[in-house]
């Protein structure tokens, strides 16, 4: 293997890590917002980086070992999505329709429900089917109950007593009606507000069998309600304990499946912090007073801390169709992904509105209210950006329409002359203009958005969000949104995987 990282190769990291000042990343990248763009665009390998040695070759897993370490991966997975995601909710099993698993479903449900009948409708019924099926909801209902639940628990435990029943229906005593009732009952007082409705139509449901059909249909939404009560009260107790599990799984992968999954050497976590120590050292030298000339290696070394916040600013610039996502961040790629693109919208919405209000009168530019209409009217169209069959150059000229519409009709009614046609034409122009990554407005505003970030990812555990840069006045509230689910996402994969990072930059740091 190129880099065995095992336990003892990280605790030495870890050691080192203790002497490492805390320079934050904005003392590493000062200078203008553009060369910070710049820098974090660029995503081509550096040609001064020491070539590694091919990883170890793949070797033959047997059945077993694949299904083991495929469990390993869905339960870590799992506990990573409940921790990092707060929408997270256990949601019922929905079979594809006219898929076989739903038809054999469907025909195993309806015969048994058909013996269920049948038994019912026997003189005298015959109660076997029924009983197991009380038992079952017994056995639920009672899961259901919290330890302080004791006079319920004793109700539920008399009432459904199965023995007790059995011998009422071989005597001929045996009221299935009644029991159905009390189960509605004990339902309507264990279930989510949002169960109400459904409990409440068991009650009209008048023929035995459908109305048990009904009770398990109703009983499984419970469970699920259940199951996400759970998940959200114990949330907030899982942060360290996952932190811990997923380290301690991802070391397992490491150590027993590697090449299962080819992270035996970390080779893409490698390259990816490879890269951002490069591009800080570079950006550094070319600073007044870096030290060292270009092309030599006597620049300052950037700290490790440095390099990982540069390295997660790079994963907003990603380009995930043409390359490998690191490995430690896998799990995340789709919420990095979706951040790049609420990123980029913002990016051109700041465009749009800088643009405009630049032309417009201060009177207008100043009122809140309008500022707001405006933006939310530009947001409106741009919803769909993120599609590959959007055109954000027709877009924007429906844009540049309906903002000389919007912003002409409040000149008017603020007593201002409205927007002659040259005027309207040059705005529209530069609003255009702004398709283009290249425009440079819309460089401004991004390089912006990213000096935000990368100060308040700078800035540690402060709860406090740093002063947001001119210009970006009208879409602060959404990039403070962003702004804290990137760090709230880097923090915790920090948390997670920052032995194996330090592990990786002992060595880069020390080539550097």
């Amino acid at each position: 293997m190129s880099d065995n990282f095992d336990k003892s190769n990280i605790n030495e990291a870890e050691k080192s890590k203790s002497n490492d000042s805390e320079q934050s990343l904005e003392d590493a990248a000062e200078g203008s917002d553009e060369a910070l763009q710049k820098k974090i665009k660029s995503g081509s390998p550096s040609t001064q980086r020491v070539q590694r040695p091919h990883s170890s070759p793949p070797r033959f897993v047997t059945v077993d070992e694949l299904l083991e370490t495929a469990k390993g991966v869905t339960n870590m997975v799992l506990a990573h999505e409940i921790v990092v995601n707060g929408d997270f909710r256990i949601k019922p099993v929905e079979l594809p329709e006219n898929s076989l698993e739903k038809r054999v479903k469907e025909i195993v449900h309806k015969a048994f429900w058909d013996c269920l009948s049948v038994q019912l409708s026997e003189d005298p019924p015959t109660y076997d089917h029924a009983i197991k099926l009380v038992g079952e909801i017994k056995e639920t209902l009672l899961s259901f109950l919290l330890p302080g639940h004791t006079r319920l628990r004793n109700q539920i435990t008399e009432v459904l007593d199965l023995d007790l029943i059995k011998q009422e229906a071989e005597n001929g005593a045996l009221d299935i009606s009644k029991l159905a009732e009390f189960i509605i009952g004990i339902m309507g007082t264990l279930c989510a507000p949002a169960r109400d409705e459904e409990v409440r139509k068991l009650k009209d449901i008048k023929e035995i069998v459908s109305l048990f059909r009904a009770i398990f249909s109703v009983l499984d939404l419970m469970k699920v309600d259940m199951a996400n009560f759970a998940v959200s009260s114990i949330r907030p107790h899982l942060m360290q304990q996952s932190v811990d599990y997923e380290r301690k799984k991802f070391q397992e992968l490491l150590e027993k499946q590697p090449t299962l999954f080819f992270i035996d050497s970390l080779d893409f976590v490698t390259q990816w912090l490879e890269e951002a120590a490069d591009d800080l050292m570079k950006y550094k030298k070319a600073l007044p007073g870096g030290g060292g000339a270009a092309g030599s290696g006597d620049g300052p070394v950037p700290n490790p801390v440095a390099v990982q916040n540069y390295a997660y600013l790079k994963l907003l610039k990603w380009d995930h169709l043409q390359r490998p996502f690191p490995e430690t961040v896998l799990m995340d790629q789709s919420r990095f992904q979706e951040l790049q693109l609420q990123l980029e919208q913002l990016t051109v919405l700041g465009a749009v509105l800088l643009v405009t209000f630049s032309m417009a009168a201060s009177g207008i530019s100043s009122q809140a209210n309008f500022a707001e209409k405006l933006k939310m009217i530009v947001k409106i169209l741009l919803t769909d950006m993120h599609l590959p069959s959007f055109h954000l150059k027709d877009a924007l000229t429906m844009v540049g329409e309906k903002v000389c519409l919007e912003v002409n009709s409040c000149l008017s009614l603020c007593g201002f002359t409205p927007f002659t046609t040259d005027k309207e034409t040059v705005l529209k122009g530069q609003i255009q203009a702004v398709a283009s990554p290249d425009d440079p407005i819309r460089r401004i505003m991004d390089a912006r958005i990213l000096t935000f970030l990368e100060t308040y990812l700078a800035s540690g555990h402060q709860k406090s969000l740093p002063a947001v840069p001119g210009g970006l006045g009208p879409v602060q509230k959404e990039l403070e949104e962003v702004a804290v689910k990137f760090v709230r996402l880097v923090n915790y994969n920090k948390m997670v995987f920052s032995p194996y990072y330090d592990a990786i930059l002992s060595k880069i740091l020390v080539r550097a």
